[in-house]
């Protein structure tokens, strides 16, 4: 079955799943393939789920009428997607980087929400599935797109380009992240910019903060539309507060890393004609949830959870930023950062040395990276040799930076800090 086809199906219904926990009535299945798992065995589990059709790629699966057989599930997938995106009559806007990307989108969604109906990407789905799950979302109501795209790879931003087709682009920050994929910060600034190269070549937009000079490099052939002069930086203790001309924002945003994220939000809700007063609602209500930045107080001490994910540029911010806190005791506990091949230790060894000259009055790295540095703070092989010392240790009225990767899971320290 060609594109058009399949196209004709999912109209039915606008509904794509692909796994059969959450199978919904009249949607198409896609029977897809991870490196543990094959989709295809599930097609008939689907249909009796509720799904009208499912769509395989390997022929002896293909048991019923409404089982479609492709040749490949996942370009079908993207394929639909691409088609559907060129049904929809609202502009796109896409963005990636290194930091920041999902309260970056999260903040635009509600900022332009204030105006249009917007469907932006759920949760972190922002890969090669994630990004046409999303697009597929998308009705001929929605007013506004708004996709974000995750890489760890060369190419991969392109891909997810030529599937979403954005209107405007916007990259974050180029950091160290996914080094073990990208090879050097200069490759995470080469494959991030695949959005660039998209946009400028189609003849699109990009949002670009004039003060990052390799953005403004990279963006020299495109239509710019930069960040106004009149959004000033107040201060931060703990939440960034800024303002925009005459109008004061305070957000519930930790750290002065997030101004740049809400900045763009204001630029993209200036240039999409939301008012003023709305921008700065949308703004002060939005509060972040999901182990990003968030603010917990237990007892007497106040935790700051920033445990969702960990590459040495965002490392680095969360430690600058906490030091510049008021507060009269403070604790940091990092977790280990991951996918930094090569340059692993070299990169936890600099992340404990700017802990160290911070002098922070109790310093605590877990995980078998971080134990394998030379370093003035407390080290722990593991999430359970922490544990014990967080079930002896009683903190009073003290302020708590808890940051690693996901995979440290490093939120569970909640349970155990009184």
């Amino acid at each position: 079955m060609n594109i058009e086809g399949l196209y004709e199906l999912f109209k039915k219904s606008c509904l794509v799943d692909t796994d059969t926990r959450n199978i919904r009535k009249g949607s198409i299945f896609f029977a897809l393939k991870g490196a543990n798992f094959n989709g295809n065995k599930f097609a008939e589990e689907a249909l009796n789920k509720g799904a009208s059709y499912a769509v395989v790629d390997e022929e002896e699966y293909k048991r019923k009428g409404n089982i479609i057989l492709v040749e490949d599930v996942l370009t079908s997938l993207q394929k639909l997607a691409n088609y559907h995106r060129r049904q929809l009559k609202c502009p796109i806007i896409a963005l990636t980087g290194s930091n920041g990307k999902t309260t970056t989108k999260e903040l635009i969604n509600v900022v332009l929400s204030k105006k249009y109906k917007v469907n932006a990407t759920k949760g972190n789905l922002n890969n090669h599935i994630g990004v046409p799950l999303t697009l597929l979302s998308m009705t001929e109501d929605t007013e506004v797109g708004v996709v974000e795209m995750g890489a760890n790879h060369h190419k991969e931003i392109a891909l997810l380009s030529g599937i979403a087709e954005p209107d405007f682009g916007y990259i974050t920050n180029f950091g160290k992240a996914h080094l073990e994929g990208f090879g050097s910060v200069e490759g995470v600034i080469e494959a991030k910019s695949e959005l660039y190269d998209f946009l400028i070549v189609n003849d699109k937009k990009v949002f670009v903060n004039p003060s990052d000079k390799i953005q403004m490099q990279k963006t020299e052939k495109a239509k710019r539309i930069l960040f106004s002069s009149d959004i000033r930086f107040e201060e931060v203790n703990p939440f960034v507060k800024l303002s925009y001309n005459t109008v004061q924002i305070q957000s519930n945003l930790i750290g002065k890393y997030n101004y740049n994220n809400i900045a763009v939000a204001i630029t993209i809700g200036v240039q999409f004609d939301v008012a003023m007063d709305d921008i700065k609602e949308a703004i002060e209500s939005y509060a972040p949830d999901n182990n990003r930045s968030q603010i917990i107080k237990k007892n007497s001490n106040k935790i700051i959870l920033d445990a969702y994910n960990a590459n040495p540029t965002s490392v680095q911010a969360a430690i600058e930023n906490f030091k510049l806190l008021k507060d009269s005791f403070k604790v940091v506990i990092l977790g280990d950062m991951f996918e930094l091949g090569e340059n692993s230790h070299k990169e936890h060894q600099y992340i404990v040395d700017l802990m160290d000259a911070c002098e922070f009055d109790e310093s605590i790295v877990v995980g078998a990276n971080f134990y394998d540095t030379t370093t003035n703070s407390q080290q722990f092989i593991n999430f359970e040799s922490l544990k014990e010392k967080l079930l002896t240790k009683k903190y009073t009225n003290a302020t708590i930076l808890v940051k690693g990767s996901r995979g440290m899971a490093l939120e569970r320290v909640l349970e155990y800090l009184n």
